[in-house]
């Protein structure tokens, strides 16, 4: 029988091993060395230490080395960085076998926080130069990430009132009883250190009334005041809204960031002009979900030039009739400022207002002849007869109504899930990212920021490996 292998722990080598025999030349380690070794750091905003006295600093790019490279494998504790730097043969060669403590790391991201986020760009762009990514179709979406605080700790103006009003009762009350002994005793009583506290407690609840009102918010977390309640499946909670845009073609994320806007709706030409910073021009097409839908949104893509397409929330809306009465049908004419309905019958302009949320206007036209139509029971339920609501931004919206009767266009918003959904998907079981680490919306961003950038240096590494994507 041959003999089995086994580690031989006193042999001894006549020359050491070098660090470059550690690892495949196809590892991912040496992908990322290459990648930031490509980079200008300081050009992209990067803090490079000096030091005349004392222990030389680690350099910014092993410090970059070390976080790209924990992103990719997904470890984003510095601690556990740390600790890989011992253990993980990818950090132990990228670092030359240093090893640069967690408050070291912890240091870097926080000198480093806006140029962090400018190697994502970088990455894109190197992607763009190398041909890899498409410009045809890109589809943008949102996902909540919880923040780094619970609602437990949370103000609640309701909440707060209660007990302020409960406090106020409760020393009112204790302060009549001193009173009555006062009268009886004719002693000399200060205020009961149970008091004291309570009015201590008072202020402070008052103060934070104070702050609620002033943002016009009726909650507000004081561990992390942007964070923001949002819904994320069936529960509510505070988070932080996170958004990309990826391209078809590559798979590859073309921008991100995070906002704290609890909807979608406002976010639309912000990304896409994202596109255009990161890579010098937007897609031929962006697709988007309806929760994109914004009249002032279109309108704006419209103005700007960029090609949208978001599925019409009127369309959905159980407010509106269906079938051969519902707003598509009915026409507008310029000219004389009335909608004509699909029984040629005029509705006339009765009154402007602003819309349910009062963030546009909208001119109303109502109706005429509701009582003498046979169709005004298919047509609105409303007593006082059918009206039309156009919104200043109307003609946008017919644009892109009349842009989604091409089968073209339609196929491109049916394409959108395929596109983009996947990437959450990656980010939150792969990656594991369902909660940020660190408080505030600007430590969301920087997180969300490193983690598209792993995501595409992952997708880069398969190229980059088999030659397609070269390094200068």
């Amino acid at each position: 029988m041959g003999r089995q292998i086994r580690a031989d722990y006193n042999q001894h080598y006549l020359l050491p091993p070098s660090l470059e025999d550690w690892l495949p030349l196809d590892h991912p380690a040496r992908f990322i060395r290459d990648f930031v070794e490509s980079l200008d750091l300081r050009s992209l905003g990067f803090v490079l230490p000096k030091a005349e006295d004392g222990r030389p600093p680690y350099a910014a790019d092993m410090l970059l080395k070390i976080w790209l490279y924990g992103y990719l494998q997904g470890i984003r504790s510095s601690r556990k960085l740390e600790r890989g730097c011992y253990e993980h043969i990818g950090l132990i060669w990228l670092t030359g076998r240093h090893y640069p403590d967690h408050n070291t790391l912890c240091r870097f991201l926080a000198v480093n926080q806006d140029a962090l986020q400018g190697v994502f760009r970088q990455a894109v762009y190197v992607a763009y130069k190398a041909g890899l990514v498409g410009l045809v179709l890109h589809a943008v979406d949102g996902t909540k990430i919880a923040a780094a605080v619970s609602t437990r700790g949370m103000w609640r103006r309701s909440q707060l009132q209660e007990l302020l009003a409960a406090l106020d009762d409760s020393i009112t009350e204790v302060l009549v009883q001193i009173k009555q002994a006062d009268e009886v005793e004719q002693g000399d009583y200060g205020l009961p250190e149970e008091i004291q506290d309570k009015q201590k407690r008072m202020v402070k609840i008052r103060e934070a009334l104070a702050e609620l009102a002033a943002l016009k918010r009726n909650y507000l977390h004081p561990g992390d005041r942007e964070a923001r309640l949002m819904k994320s499946g069936d529960n509510f909670g505070l988070a932080y809204n996170a958004q990309v845009v990826v391209d078809e073609e590559s798979g590859l994320i073309v921008a991100e960031t995070v906002v704290n806007d609890e909807a979608d709706n406002r976010q639309l030409v912000p990304m896409v002009e994202a596109v255009k910073s990161n890579l010098g021009e937007a897609a031929q097409e962006t697709v988007a979900d309806a929760g994109y839908y914004s009249p002032g949104q279109l309108a704006a893509a419209e103005k700007a030039g960029l090609s949208v397409s978001v599925p019409l929330y009127e369309e959905t809306d159980k407010r509106w009739a269906k079938g051969a009465f519902q707003k598509a049908n009915f026409t507008y004419n310029e000219q004389r400022d009335i909608y004509v309905c699909p029984l040629a019958k005029e509705l006339a302009y009765e009154k402007t207002r602003k819309d349910s949320h009062g963030q546009y206007f909208m001119r109303i036209y109502r109706c005429g002849n509701y009582k003498e139509c046979p169709k005004r029971e298919e047509c609105s339920q409303n007593k006082r007869g059918r009206l039309i609501e156009r919104g200043e931004y109307e003609k946008a919206v017919e644009h892109q109504r009349a842009k989604q009767y091409d089968p073209a266009k339609k196929q491109l918003l049916r394409k959108r899930k395929t596109i983009v959904e996947h990437v959450f998907g990656q980010i939150k079981e792969h990656q594991g990212l369902r909660r940020f680490n660190g408080r505030g919306l600007n430590h969301a961003r920087i997180q969300w920021s490193m983690v598209c950038t792993a995501l595409n240096l992952g997708k880069l590494h398969r190229y980059w490996a088999t030659g397609a994507l070269l390094l200068s």
